[in-house]
């Protein structure tokens, strides 16, 4: 995709070459690190123009999760972590930590483009409308969210949650249901993810983190009383 740029980190030259070589075929211009103090060091001079990020977790210098707090502390670009781990509690520290997708190594690398897009056009899928939610306003063009005026940081997973369940407000909507219209595809991990998302959204929205209501044995509703 012409004019998107992606950064590639991770310490194994083939893989960085694999990743690359699938990506350059759908025309995304890819920059690439071979370490974390690396991957830190081109973002910060290259931050404006990179739109996403696959960033490996085990590498030398600095590790993925370091290196994602780092960002985190500056900017809410999408985050594709890459690692040979598969154990459930990685996945949720990444989540907490402010990944939007989370692949296991080994992969298809027309699954991680196809992922990759995704991210890409839900980003791009811009609005120009504000609406207001009983004090929590959220502009879809800029993909911001205010709370009484003030500004709050979310993830781009946190953003893309809370406006779905803005979207449907005063439905009650199952995990499953959450799963497949947020995360876009067949996710294969514990719901518990949900929670865990639920929980620091309503935290960052202080008094009107009530408006998010746990519907026993089904999910969550946005509802405004």
């Amino acid at each position: 995709m012409e004019g998107v740029t992606i950064l590639v980190v991770d310490d194994e030259y083939r893989m960085r070459k694999l990743v690359k070589d699938f990506l350059q075929k759908e025309d995304y211009n890819v920059i690439e690190a071979e370490d974390g103090e690396e991957a830190i060091k081109i973002f910060n001079e290259n931050s404006e123009k990179i739109n996403l990020i696959l960033l490996d977790v085990m590498m030398p210098k600095l590790d993925g999760w370091s290196v994602l707090r780092q960002i985190r502390q500056q900017s809410k670009v999408p985050v594709i972590m890459l690692t040979a781990r598969g154990e459930e509690q990685d996945e949720l520290f990444g989540f907490e930590l402010g990944v939007d997708e989370y692949i296991t190594k080994p992969f298809s690398p027309k699954i991680l483009v196809a992922r990759v897009k995704a991210i890409i056009n839900r980003v791009d899928n811009k609005q120009t409308e504000n609406k207001d939610f009983g004090g929590i306003e959220i502009n879809t063009e800029g993909r911001t969210v205010t709370v009484d005026g003030k500004p709050i940081e979310l993830s781009l997973r946190e953003y893309e949650l809370l406006k779905y369940l803005l979207d449907n407000e005063n439905v009650a909507l199952s995990r499953d249901k959450i799963l497949n219209n947020v995360w876009n595809y067949d996710y294969y991990g514990d719901s518990r993810t949900i929670d865990s998302h639920i929980k620091k959204i309503r935290h960052k929205l202080g008094k009107k983190g009530k408006y998010i209501k746990t519907i026993r044995g089904v999910g969550y509703k946005f509802e405004v009383k």
